[in-house]
């Protein structure tokens, strides 16, 4: 998740991670009491606000759940899994000679995959179309960081954070169409098929008060997150028909001991790293669900060789 963005008059966008979708800027005298948003310094502000604070260095927590289901052409749809996911980050202030004062944004995620019926953390999957007993590879993607953001466009003129207001509470979707090259294909992609297909969607909600209200550096919005995509690679569907979609709610945390206790106990098992945001200098190549799957993929091919030498 990062800077999803926002109809109030017009409709602009503002940056994506869930996904989903981060600076700390001094206050001026013009933002004392309220933030602008159709300022290139409210822009700022306003999407630092959503995505993590406005102060820099400060840990921000998002969390969420839902399912995912199956679709395949002439069958009735599947409730495969239960979803529970979060994202810690903190953001940064940076400056550039030509766009001033701007942000940017770092963090990293997990996403569970969960029996629908028990909750459950899932480690197997009885695949229905293939018979095969999978084994379920969760979502640990870090780094997920943003791309720098700032209130002026390449042109210098001002952004302006723009969001619906509807009874006191502002509404913020967007859209993110994904078509690129898999990490786990070959070279060969735009010839013979293979890319990465999928759209995200982001919406957010939360209380316009609280959103420009400028002594207060973070405003906690609801997010509900959808995802259409292909088979997951762990499922070893093998090219078959069919599709997923997820559907998902949550919100900003107050703070990283209000996630659930499951999460926080796989956190402590398995991922302890996830208790912290990565650095703000953070330079690592952006980890995505393909690129994970294919260093446990290219691991396990790996293992054989190194046992044969004992």
């Amino acid at each position: 998740m990062r800077p999803y963005w926002m109809l109030r008059q017009a409709s602009r966008v503002a940056g994506s991670t869930l996904s989903l979708l981060c600076l700390a800027l001094p206050l001026t005298a013009a933002q004392a009491d309220t933030i602008d948003p159709d300022s290139a310094e409210g822009f700022v502000s306003l999407s630092r606000k959503v995505q993590c604070s406005m102060e820099d260095a400060s840990p921000q927590v998002f969390e969420w759940s839902g399912y995912g289901y199956a679709r395949v052409p002439g069958e009735r749809d599947r409730r495969l899994f239960g979803l529970m996911g979060m994202n810690i980050r903190q953001c940064g202030s940076i400056e550039d000679p030509e766009l001033g004062v701007g942000y940017r944004l770092v963090s990293r995620e997990i996403m569970l995959y969960l029996n629908p019926d028990t909750g459950e953390v899932m480690r197997t999957f009885n695949n229905p179309w293939t018979g095969a007993e999978n084994e379920v590879i969760h979502v640990a993607n870090d780094p997920v960081n943003g791309r720098p953001a700032f209130g002026l466009n390449a042109d210098g003129s001002e952004r302006s954070f723009e969001y619906r207001d509807v009874n006191g509470q502002y509404l913020i979707n967007y859209e993110i169409p994904l078509f690129y090259h898999n990490a786990m294909g070959g070279n060969y992609q735009k010839y013979i098929g293979g890319t990465y297909h999928a759209t995200e969607i982001f919406d957010f909600n939360g209380d316009v008060e609280e959103l420009l209200d400028a002594d207060q550096p973070v405003a906690y919005p609801v997010v509900s997150w959808v995802r259409l995509a292909q088979w997951l690679p762990w499922m070893e569907m093998n090219g078959r028909a069919g599709m997923l979609y997820f559907n998902a709610m949550g919100r900003k945390l107050q703070g990283y001991d209000q996630l659930p206790e499951l999460m926080k106990k796989e956190i402590a098992e398995r991922y302890p790293e996830y208790t912290a945001p990565p650095p703000l200098d953070d330079t690592r190549r952006n980890e995505t669900s393909w690129t994970y799957m294919k260093k446990i993929i290219d691991s396990r091919a790996e293992k054989p060789a190194e046992s044969g030498h004992h």
